[in-house]
């Protein structure tokens, strides 16, 4: 198809332009600190662009330099490999080494991770590739849309068109027509359209649950009965005609266009070469797989080391199979995260350890860090709430002396009770908040000023040390 192969379908162009340091610089735009950590990933991810540009044999010598992230919560920790991986354009996935169990228990397997990364391959293209033709199967839609809604609405019946019977007046009363679909006035009649519905084969119910674990995808056999049942019947689905309002159908064409546009074998492609090239890991809760942590924790007894076994060849590098064809998982960025507040990374079997060469730690956020990630950052809690009540017509204005307060008392709940990091900032600010945002819709046109005597007052009942855990998590 001719609009198929017009498709650019292709690694993201982020890669080549953007160097280690402004990478670095445009996560400074939303993490502060962790300046070791930022500038690892953006090594890591630089590397695998400048792999990328080497031939021969050597190209496929050059494994990647995994990465293991320590510190506690709420640093950074999820948020950097993140915002690495969507300014990359690459395939991400985050997933929790406490999930899994060794091969011979019940639970996931640890292959599921590769198959949930290729399938976020895959979403990611189509969302591109369907960008890059909305322009055209929204134009095709709007004709589309045009034929049935003439077909529905004949011209003098229930359109807002007058006809006196002359061709010329009949080619302005559609031309008319066409104007008031494209400009949303007729969006709320009715018109009947043509859809093509899947045939799906009656199969009783089927459990998904561990179907992943040995590689079996039932959305892509379901896919398969029936794509096998439709060829049958000689066509590509059922066509039936439904009845709805312009709206509707004009979403629903939109989508079918699309569809006929878009070359799925293409996209399938590109998805395996990200996947294995560009893709993501990130694995949290590392720590929590080492043997000392299996002595001091309760719950299943599964051997931790059995975990980390079945995921080293991932690690190290195998074939996995995917609904979208066999992955080899030699080339995947792998980034570890944990706490180790029991255990330490040395815990972790040799073999796993040797696999993470680069470690960087994170360090916990106090005051003064607190104070600019209320300040800085483009997607900082204070804009997130000045936008949110803007919605209500009233402007949220914090005073400097308010941030102050705010971050003190973060740090403060963190000293005497569990260390979230930059999420105790979530709780306390919902707190200062409350009857500002249940009052916001009553008064429109308003002007708030959040102080620090705002903020002491809102809190003075709940920052005694025997209370803390009651009210701020």
């Amino acid at each position: 198809m001719d609009d198929q192969q017009a498709i650019a379908i292709g690694a993201p162009q982020a890669m080549d332009s953007m160097t280690p340091r402004q990478i670095v610089a445009e996560l400074d735009k939303y993490i502060i600190g962790q300046d070791e950590a930022k500038k690892a990933v953006a090594l890591a991810v630089r590397n695998r662009w400048r792999r990328l540009r080497l031939t021969g044999e050597l190209r496929e010598e050059v494994i990647p330099k995994n990465i293991i992230m320590i510190g506690p919560t709420g640093v950074g920790k999820t948020e950097i490999a993140r915002r690495m991986a969507a300014l990359a354009g690459a395939p991400f996935l985050k997933v929790e080494a406490s999930k899994y169990t060794e091969v011979g228990y019940v639970g996931r397997s640890v292959e599921t991770m590769v198959r949930d990364l290729a399938k976020t391959a895959v979403s990611m293209i189509e969302k591109e590739v369907s960008q890059q033709v909305e322009d055209v199967a929204a134009l095709n839609a709007e004709k589309e849309l045009f034929r049935a809604y003439m077909k529905s609405n004949p011209l003098g019946e229930s359109t807002t068109v007058e006809v006196t019977g002359t061709e010329e007046s009949y080619r302005s009363a559609k031309d008319r027509v066409k104007r008031q679909l494209h400009e949303g006035k007729l969006d709320d009649q009715t018109v009947e359209v043509e859809v093509n519905e899947p045939i799906v084969p009656p199969i009783g119910v089927i459990s998904n649950a561990n179907l992943d674990d040995l590689g079996i995808d039932l959305g892509e056999i379901m896919s398969s009965l029936s794509s096998g049942m439709q060829q049958r019947m000689g066509g590509e689905g059922r066509h039936t005609t439904k009845k709805m309002t312009v709206r509707a159908a004009r979403e629903m064409l939109i989508k079918q266009e699309t569809e006929k546009l878009i070359d799925r074998e293409a996209i399938v492609r590109e998805a395996l070469f990200r996947t294995q090239d560009l893709g993501i890991i990130f694995i949290d809760e590392i720590d929590k797989v080492c043997g000392s942590y299996a002595q001091t924790s309760s719950g299943p007894d599964v051997s931790r080391e059995g975990v980390q076994r079945d995921l080293l060849p991932i690690v190290e590098g195998t074939m996995v199979n995917t609904p979208f064809g066999m992955v080899r998982t030699d080339h995947i960025l792998f980034i570890a995260a944990g706490a180790f507040h029991i255990t330490k990374p040395s815990e972790l079997i040799p073999e796993l350890q040797g696999r993470f060469p680069i470690r960087v730690e994170l360090n916990s956020l106090g005051r003064a860090e607190f104070v600019q990630i209320l300040r800085l950052p483009k997607n900082s809690l204070t804009r997130q709430y000045e936008a949110l009540l803007a919605t209500e017509g009233v402007t949220l204005a914090f005073e400097d002396e308010a941030i102050d307060e705010i971050a003190e008392v973060a740090e403060r709940v963190n000293q005497k009770d569990q260390n979230i990091g930059a999420r105790r900032l979530h709780t306390i600010m919902e707190k200062v908040l409350e009857d500002i945002s249940f009052t916001a819709p009553e008064q429109p046109g308003t002007t708030v000023a959040v102080t620090r005597a705002l903020v002491r007052e809102k809190i003075a009942s709940i920052v005694k040390d025997e209370n803390l855990t009651k009210y701020i998590l």
